[in-house]
């Protein structure tokens, strides 16, 4: 099966998904992580996917039918306002979506929401080294090319105590440059994985 999925990182290799679990991808696309996490967590598992495009939604649902993913759903919605029960899943993944959202406190509360006590997240997601220029925050292609939303890292993982979190960190960071990267930015993206509980 190929699914194609562009990211910055692999959350479902940091997850430790156990057989049984509930899971919510963020930004599921057309489900390739969905589907690598639908394998771990086992038929009596479940996994949701949330987008934001109706298009990936439907195609998300066509590949789940013609591959035979009994365990999985996918849902229309932004990750501010998640289409999901308060409390219902164990574990949210998140590759390289939540620097998108203008509202990022608004996202990791919402995130918090829906996991039940103990529940956890890795994510992968773009920060910064210090501020962006202006004019890039104002670039349509660098929203385009998930860098215009990154958060400096320090602010992020705040954001994420903010909204009710505890054990955050950063568990790796690397630099990450992309094709026709603005010299400007060279050294000041990291794509970082984050860990972090909701508290019992």
């Amino acid at each position: 099966m190929a699914i194609l999925g562009v990211g910055c990182g692999n959350p479902t290799a940091l997850a430790d998904l156990k057989v049984g679990e509930t899971v919510l991808d963020l930004g599921s696309g057309a489900g390739i992580d969905v589907f690598l996490a639908a394998k771990k967590v086992g038929e009596g598992g479940r996994v949701i996917g949330v987008d934001l495009t109706e298009d990936m939604v439907a195609r998300g649902r066509q590949l789940a039918q013609e591959h035979g993913f009994g365990n999985v759903e996918f849902r229309q919605g932004d990750i501010e306002h998640l289409p999901v029960d308060s409390g219902s899943v164990d574990i949210v993944i998140s590759n390289c979506v939540i620097n998108l959202t203008p509202d990022k406190l608004a996202s990791f509360t919402e995130i918090h929401r829906v996991l039940k006590p103990g529940g956890r997240i890795p994510i992968s997601d773009l920060v910064t080294a210090g501020e962006l220029p202006e004019d890039v925050r104002q670039s349509a292609a660098a929203w385009a090319d998930c860098l215009a939303g990154a958060m400096e890292k320090e602010s992020y993982l705040e954001t994420i105590r903010r909204a009710g979190f505890s054990e955050v960190a950063a568990i790796s960071e690397s630099s990450y440059e992309g094709p026709e990267m603005d010299d400007r930015l060279r050294g000041k993206i990291l794509s970082v994985k984050v860990r972090a509980v909701r508290g019992q």
